[in-house]
């Protein structure tokens, strides 16, 4: 997409249209068996999104158009096609007040926010919002961060782990499994960070709290078993593809 040419044509009134007519309703009732409502959504699938992402290329300004239209699917394309080095900490922070399903979120996180300059800033200060996806999108910053941001130094993983330690018995589904994904991704950058992450999580096993000993048990049967060790042992620094929470 990088070297796509921008379509002038694409206004959000076209863009709209035509993901309504990309939209089909059995999408719709699908998503929401997997935990994706919204107000207002045309159930376009993942493919075509990004077949429509590729055709209308980078627009940073389409982009957000889209996001305020409040439509599920054109919040998605919206991140997709917006660019990066464009966006600021004060459209991160508009942009993570709509953050109204985990799709919405992740999906922001993954194609957008987290090349933003502000990605790691975002990070630590969302992990303190009261509502569950803002929260869990601070947790999915920096899952995302673990496997994309290449220069961090070990250092901001490490902080990070008292973040998952402070946060870790926040009962809300989406919250608790998106504090396990930052917990097991940072413990698969390298082997120092894994033997930190799986420490937090033997820590976390010894609370009282039922949503921490749930993220530490599963976070260490991944972390401790012996396909990540081998991994970590025979590629160094290098990891493998991102783990969804």
């Amino acid at each position: 997409m990088a070297g796509s040419v921008v379509d002038t044509e694409w206004s959000v009134g076209r863009t709209v249209a035509e993901l309504r007519r990309l939209g089909a309703k059995r999408n719709v009732e699908g998503m929401a068996r997997y935990g994706i409502r919204a107000k207002k959504v045309f159930g376009v699938s993942k493919p075509k999104l990004d077949a429509l992402a590729k055709k209308i290329g980078k627009n940073h300004a389409l982009g957000l158009k889209l996001w305020s239209t409040g439509i599920q699917d054109a919040k998605i394309l919206g991140g997709m096609i917006s660019e990066p080095e464009k966006v600021t900490g004060a459209q991160m922070e508009l942009w993570v007040r709509d953050f109204d399903n985990w799709d919405s979120c992740d999906g922001t996180c993954c194609h957008l926010f987290v090349f933003a300059d502000a990605a790691w800033e975002k990070a630590f200060a969302w992990t303190k919002r009261k509502g569950e996806f803002q929260k869990r999108g601070g947790f999915a910053l920096a899952a995302y961060l673990a496997y994309r941001d290449r220069t961090a130094a070990d250092s901001k993983y490490l902080r990070f782990l008292n973040v998952v330690e402070r946060e870790a018995d926040d009962e809300r589904n989406f919250v608790r499994k998106a504090v396990n994904w930052a917990l097991r991704n940072i413990g698969k950058r390298n082997l120092r960070l894994n033997r930190a992450a799986i420490g937090t999580a033997k820590r976390l096993r010894e609370t009282e709290s039922r949503a921490a000993r749930w993220i530490a048990a599963d976070a260490l049967r991944e972390l401790e078993g012996e396909a990540v060790q081998a991994r970590l042992r025979g590629k160094g620094k290098k990891t493998d593809g991102v783990v969804k929470g």
